[in-house]
């Protein structure tokens, strides 16, 4: 008898067009690890959890998504499912792939899949920012590095600032600057340090030199501290 679980699963899936096939490979191939939102969410709707993201690697999934949507794109939004807290008012609050969100939103795609990782719903407001503080689900701090207040988060994702030292950081860590981690925000505190060592008029006029600028301080000492840290080791 067919596990009707699986059956509304297949449902929900055609109805934002994956392919059939799509949803039975899934089921033997990917780890239910968390559990997924069967019914599309708009990105609209979606709440950030940080208040900057790095409008140049916006602009490079924007240009991944165009290249495969035709052929490819149901199943990498099936694939690449939103980690989401649920918050007060049953509203979604994005704890990862805010870029991906935001260039999938301008490149017109209305919905997407997301995965709840923790139900805060029941939470005051004010303690539900507290909880998500402390976990390290979210990233309170502006295009200069400064910490906000809780209120000044974005309310859409379509309102997140551009941030060019974490465009610069994104691109640092594929250009083999540093190693990808599992610390969170990780990106973003190699962010805080180019910024505090580079100026960002120089980061905006030619972002290639400032990319090995940011190569060179990447493999320095003073960076050793930070998530990834792939530099020269001594003996001494």
């Amino acid at each position: 008898m067919p596990n009707p679980r699986c059956a509304r699963r297949m449902e929900l899936l055609r109805e934002i067009g994956l392919p059939e096939g799509f949803g039975k490979k899934e089921e033997m191939t990917m780890p239910n690890v968390r559990e997924p939102l069967l019914n599309p969410v708009p990105i609209t709707e979606l709440r950030p959890t940080q208040i900057t993201v790095g409008m140049r690697e916006v602009k490079a999934k924007r240009k991944h998504w165009r290249e495969q949507a035709d052929a490819k794109g149901a199943e990498f939004l099936g694939k690449h499912m939103i980690p989401v807290i649920l918050g007060p008012k049953q509203r979604h609050y994005v704890i990862d792939h805010h870029h991906l969100a935001l260039a999938l939103h301008e490149e017109g795609v209305k919905d997407i899949l997301i995965t709840i990782v923790a139900n805060l719903s029941k939470l005051e407001k004010d303690a539900f920012w507290v909880v998500l503080d402390n976990r390290s689900w979210m990233h309170p701090f502006d295009d200069q590095g400064r910490r906000r207040d809780y209120a000044d988060i974005p309310k859409a994702v379509t309102d997140l600032v551009d941030d060019p030292f974490r465009s610069l950081a994104g691109e640092l860590r594929l250009a083999g600057g540093y190693a990808k981690d599992t610390t969170p925000f990780s990106e973003f505190l190699w962010a805080d340090f180019l910024r505090r060592r580079m100026k960002r008029q120089n980061v905006e006029k030619d972002f290639d030199a400032a990319l090995e600028e940011a190569l060179q301080l990447a493999k320095g000492t003073d960076s050793n501290y930070l998530p990834g840290w792939c530099g020269p080791v001594t003996d001494d």
